[in-house]
């Protein structure tokens, strides 16, 4: 990564932590201090969850790749994936490099890797815009509340064209063979690891998945079915808070929350505006104040210990390996 590209990444931390810092300031630090004691235990319960939904991302994941990898490593895989991109100042598309890396180690042709991840990233934007659109209507049928979902639905069809031009440009081809040769200038000291991969032979690995409805649809399916058993989080949670909703109202906050952050892509972890996007949507689903503080809190406590599980080790995993490989050439040496 450059130095501008690594500058912006972390430019956005400030800005993030201040939103946040606005929201606590807004809600008043004694609400949101009682929410934590109260998300508190919940919180250790939902960790372990939240792996069953990756858990089917991975087997979307594996069909894309041709089931080369054991579904064991693509499910660990997937859980640092996500723990970089959401907890790290990795520009957005640091968890898919790290991804790549670390299926590269099971999968010898980093070809065929990429552009299962690529692809897989298209399928997500498909899921999630048809993830936000059943959220959508699920919380005009439990709600009514029809001028707050006409602002949201708005939203989304304004932020609709930026996945159709990168869709566009990925089916005509040729895009990653263009990429490869500013890749040295954009990328700095990544391009070690980058230049095992082929431009050409990328494009033709995504264009072959591309041909292939049939695989597309399986995987659009595993990751549906992961965002909707995510959604049992805010479902759960509630309950414990002595809040219950339905499923239908859990599914739609989830699914606009969901919506909100990726169209807030820009700020690191969606600091401040995932915790603003759950209190107006609890809200809007009928829970009181108290208790959407204490799961927007749960939520983001949940993520940061389940990433920081991921990321360490993800790290203990580096260490091993580059001890085996050390060995291994002092072996060599001798």
């Amino acid at each position: 990564m450059t130095a501008a590209l690594r500058w912006l990444a972390w430019a956005r931390w400030p800005l993030a932590i201040g939103v946040l810092s606005a929201f606590a300031v807004h809600e008043g630090f004694a609400d949101v201090l009682r929410g934590i004691r109260q998300a508190g235990i919940t919180m250790l319960w939902l960790v372990p969850f939240h792996a069953l939904p990756l858990l089917l991302d991975a087997c979307g994941w594996r069909v894309l790749l041709g089931r080369l990898a054991p579904l064991p490593v693509l499910w660990w895989i997937a859980t640092v994936r996500e723990s970089v991109s959401r907890l790290l100042p990795a520009a957005g598309v640091g968890g898919e490099l790290v991804g790549i890396r670390l299926a590269h180690w099971y999968v010898a042709d980093v070809n065929r890797v990429s552009a299962s991840v690529i692809v897989e990233v298209l399928v997500t934007v498909v899921v999630q815009y048809a993830f936000s659109a059943l959220g959508l209507l699920l919380l005009v049928a439990t709600t009514h509340a029809f001028a707050g979902t006409r602002l949201i639905g708005l939203a989304l069809l304004l932020s609709l064209p930026v996945p159709i031009v990168f869709f566009i440009l990925v089916r005509r081809g040729g895009l990653f063979q263009a990429l490869e040769r500013h890749a040295a200038r954009w990328l700095g000291p990544s391009r070690r690891f980058l230049s095992k991969l082929d431009g050409a032979r990328l494009d033709r690995e995504i264009d072959a998945l591309m041909q292939r409805p049939g695989l597309l649809a399986c995987a659009f399916a595993w990751q549906l079915g992961g965002y909707m058993l995510g959604s049992l989080e805010v479902y759960w949670a509630l309950a414990f808070f002595g809040h219950p909703v339905s499923i239908a109202s859990a599914l739609a906050v989830e699914a606009l929350t969901q919506a909100v952050r990726h169209a807030a892509f820009f700020m690191p972890a969606g600091l401040g505006v995932q915790e603003a996007a759950i209190m107006v949507l609890a809200h809007m689903a009928g829970v009181d104040r108290q208790a959407a503080i204490a799961l927007a809190l749960v939520k983001r406590m949940r993520e940061v210990l389940f990433g920081c599980i991921a990321l360490a080790g993800w790290q203990v995993a580096e260490m091993r390996r580059n001890g085996r490989n050390g060995r291994n050439s002092r072996s060599r040496l001798t």
